[in-house]
């Protein structure tokens, strides 16, 4: 199969699709695209089925060539994207030709783009997914959770539609503005102290650049958490508290059990937002009744065909 070649690879660049679920009594995070807003889109655009196989590239400088003609579609950071030169909107998806070149420089805002391809890309599933696991060595091109290399060949097949589309300016975010996170009470939330939990909603957090795909971690005037003896299973969206008062807030390659008290859980939706948040971007917490988040994430499935 024909396909495209990889250039540069960029830091980091991932394969992922809808993620590995049912895998976690076994101890297999899901993995899957941080920003679920943007990757769906890319899909959308293309009128791929949700959890079409798609690139998610953390900061840009990414180089690819083509060896058929097909359609790409890019969501997500800003990065400055070019085809032989020639720039390319943002959130669109566009016509690629055999022996063309696509490039992507450094991301101004956001922290992650996604790319996909008219069908998506082709590699060997494992446990039911394709999406990159580097911790756990599963999925990738070659299966073993690596991220692209030079020289690889993203497989995928040719394709053609009629004419260029673009994502709605509304539906674009804007990562430069401060992001604002609903939570969803919960978990351990009754053995705060009133004081705690209200200094969490009301203090201004910044995101630490130890952050990775496994966790958020947080910077901020601690917190005061109660004691557990015991871990139970933990979800993505999950703001653990540890005994340093840091809250930590659980990524799509998050562990599958856990100790720490539990706060509450991130709104499914705002945990796009915050895996578009640079180092030390400024974070602020809101409250929501879990009969409006469950709504909102009916909606937002509905419309992306899940």
């Amino acid at each position: 199969m024909s396909g495209l070649r990889v250039i540069r690879p960029g830091p980091q660049s991932l394969l992922q699709d809808g993620g590995r679920h049912g895998w976690q009594h076994f101890g297999v995070s899901p993995a899957g695209p941080l920003d679920l807003h943007a990757a769906a889109w890319a899909n959308r655009l293309l009128d791929n089925p949700w959890g079409t196989p798609l690139l998610e590239i953390a900061l840009g400088y990414l180089e690819l060539e083509s060896e058929l003609d097909t359609w790409l579609a890019l969501t997500g950071a800003e990065v400055a994207a070019t085809l032989d030169g020639t720039p390319l909107p943002p959130w669109s998806r566009f016509p690629l030709r055999a022996g063309q070149r696509l490039k992507l420089g450094f991301a101004r805002s956001g922290q992650r783009a996604y790319l996909a391809v008219a069908g998506g890309f082709h590699a060997p599933s494992q446990l039911g997914s394709v999406s990159t696991q580097q911790r756990e060595g599963l999925g990738g091109l070659q299966g073993t959770g690596e991220p692209l290399r030079t020289g690889d060949l993203l497989p995928c097949l040719a394709a053609d539609f009629s004419r260029a589309l673009s994502v709605p300016w509304p539906y674009q975010p804007d990562y430069r503005a401060p992001a604002r996170l609903r939570v969803i009470g919960g978990g351990d939330k009754a053995g705060f102290a009133a004081d705690q939990v209200q200094a969490f909603f009301e203090r201004s957090w910044q995101l630490s650049p130890q952050s990775d795909r496994m966790g958020a971690r947080l910077l901020g005037e601690p917190l005061a958490a109660p004691s557990r003896q015991w871990s139970q299973g933990v979800c993505r969206g999950a703001i653990q508290v540890p005994p340093d008062g840091q809250p930590i807030i659980l990524q799509a390659d998050h562990q599958t059990m856990g100790g720490y008290p539990i706060l509450g859980w991130l709104h499914p939706l705002d945990q796009a937002r915050l895996a578009q948040c640079p180092a030390h971007h400024e974070l602020r917490f809101s409250p929501v009744d879990i009969g409006e988040a469950q709504g909102e994430l009916r909606e937002f499935y509905r419309f992306f065909g899940r």
